[in-house]
């Protein structure tokens, strides 16, 4: 095979990608800048109903299909409501944890098309004026955005154009390190979608084609549970996530390995499947971990519970601290790209 599988790459792809703000529902930047990766690739793609993106590269074999997907949509938040005070309350998207968000820098996008820059803050911050700044439990009523903009009072914010329902983002405060870990919020599944594309161009640069007809689809919803429940093609019988291995006490998984599910909160995935991935680590050398996640769901499981009829498969890099300040090292993202391309030209399972 003449790929190559250069981490450098990989880390400027996923780089790249952490920095173009999509939390769940706002994700047309992060899909366009895609596709036209995608156009530049010669690479065909269409865009579904939801607006996720799909790239089809024809294989041998156009009856039996496979599916292979990655999620570009993040954590995020929406403006709940304008305060009084100037300030702004919000809703969270997805599965963030309001601890994980106190300090943190983000971005307002309003309605029409400015963007505000703000910092998520408990209102009882100051040390000097309250004293329970420090007990105060971090929950939607405590937590608020102080904009960077002169604003007194909700009057002043509303004529900014911030409205509620504006889609917020946080700060990724990406950095890849000598050492070559990365760490950045989102990556949970930027890292994941940095892997497919990496994988695009390899397959379309070198001219290679695969065994089956496969379908690249990057979802926009999988944070909200729906992701990849739809435009899955009647002929795919094998539907392959890759997203992020969580790491923490009791888990296998480390942050140098690619993480193989076994299980999650929505079940088991395909025994045979699983199998079929570890022999091709195995044959590889590449080093994995197989796992349980808990507290888990990918947009193969959300295929399942839409009522495809297919077997489906999870594998990610190990992200240490998932949803909140997340890190990953090179190997881990190598090991992912190494055992999605070995699975790509093998045979079904």
């Amino acid at each position: 095979m003449p790929v190559t599988f250069n981490g450098n790459e990989l880390l400027q792809l996923i780089n790249e990608l952490v920095s173009i703000p999509s939390p769940t529902g706002f994700t047309d930047g992060i899909i366009d800048h895609l596709a036209a990766e995608l156009g530049q690739l010669g690479i065909a793609y269409q865009k579904n109903r939801k607006r996720g993106l799909i790239a089809t590269l024809p294989g041998k074999d156009t009856e039996r299909q496979r599916m292979i997907s990655a999620h570009v949509d993040t954590l995020g938040a929406m403006v709940k409501e304008i305060k009084s005070n100037g300030r702004l309350r919000l809703a969270l998207i997805g599965g963030s944890q309001w601890a994980h968000l106190e300090g943190e820098y983000c971005q307002v996008f309003t309605a029409n098309g400015d963007t505000y820059t703000g910092t998520i803050l408990m209102h009882q911050t100051s040390v000097h004026v309250y004293r329970d700044a420090g007990k105060a439990e971090r929950n939607q009523e405590n937590m608020e955005v102080r904009l960077d903009a002169k604003v007194k009072n909700a009057e002043d914010v509303q004529r900014q154009g911030i409205q509620v329902g504006d889609f917020v983002a946080f700060d990724p405060r990406t950095e890849i390190l000598p050492s070559g870990f990365i760490k950045s919020r989102h990556l949970d599944d930027k890292a994941g979608a940095g892997v497919l594309l990496y994988l695009l161009r390899e397959i379309q640069e070198n001219q290679l084609q695969l065994p089956y007809t496969t379908h690249f689809l990057f979802s926009n919803y999988e944070e909200t549970g729906h992701g990849g429940s739809a435009s899955v093609p009647p002929e795919v019988v094998e539907y392959l996530v890759v997203d992020m291995g969580a790491i923490g006490d009791g888990q296998s998984g480390d942050e140098f390995s690619v993480s193989i599910c076994a299980l999650d909160s929505s079940g088991p995935y395909d025994y045979r499947l699983r199998r079929h991935l570890v022999n091709i680590a195995q044959e590889q050398l590449i080093s994995y971990k197989v796992d349980v996640f808990p507290y888990y769901a990918s947009d193969a499981s959300a295929a399942l519970t839409a009522g495809h009829d297919l077997v489906h498969g999870l594998i990610g890099p190990g992200v240490d601290a998932s949803h909140a300040f997340e890190r990953t090292h090179v190997e881990a993202v190598i090991n992912t790209a190494k055992l999605a391309y070995y699975y790509l030209f093998s045979p079904m399972c």
